[in-house]
């Protein structure tokens, strides 16, 4: 899975939101906090608030908020807001490919390489980014022997 600059500033954003929840905080304090740039941050605060994830508001003491409390927003939710599904095989989703031949049992290896990316995006909260408390399973994956190696 490769994370775009765009999901990896949504999921910054939102972890900025929910660590201020439930107050509203303004694209420059996100963008100050977060060392992102503004206007990038704004087309992606349009995304997660077009997916019903963020709430906006104007005027002087306008700004962002989470819509829900930040245990019940997954990471797996903001990266789909703003980076569409997440497993896809040239633009198809894991069950819709076919293959012949020796290649025919493919599909069922994407559908579980998804189904093993959804236990972890799906079942992170936001609240539990922020406050480092990462799911029994997520957190035994990040003790693997070469979890932290790069291949």
């Amino acid at each position: 899975m490769q994370i775009s600059a765009r999901g990896d500033y949504a999921v910054r954003a939102a972890l900025s939101l929910a660590a201020a929840y439930p107050a509203l905080l303004s694209t420059q304090t996100i963008s100050a906090e977060q060392d992102m740039p503004r206007k990038f941050l704004e087309a992606v605060l349009a995304d997660l608030r077009r997916a019903g994830l963020v709430r906006a508001q104007r005027g002087a003491e306008g700004g962002y908020m989470l819509a829900q409390p930040p245990r019940e927003v997954t990471i797996g939710a903001v990266l789909r807001a703003v980076e569409g599904p997440l497993a896809g095989v040239r633009g198809l989703r894991p069950e819709e490919t076919t293959y012949e031949g020796v290649a025919q049992h493919l599909p069922g290896f994407w559908v579980a390489v998804r189904a093993s990316l959804r236990r972890v995006v799906d079942e992170v909260s936001l609240a539990d980014v922020v406050n480092g408390r990462l799911p029994a399973h997520v957190r035994r994956l990040t003790t693997l022997p070469d979890a932290w190696e790069p291949r």
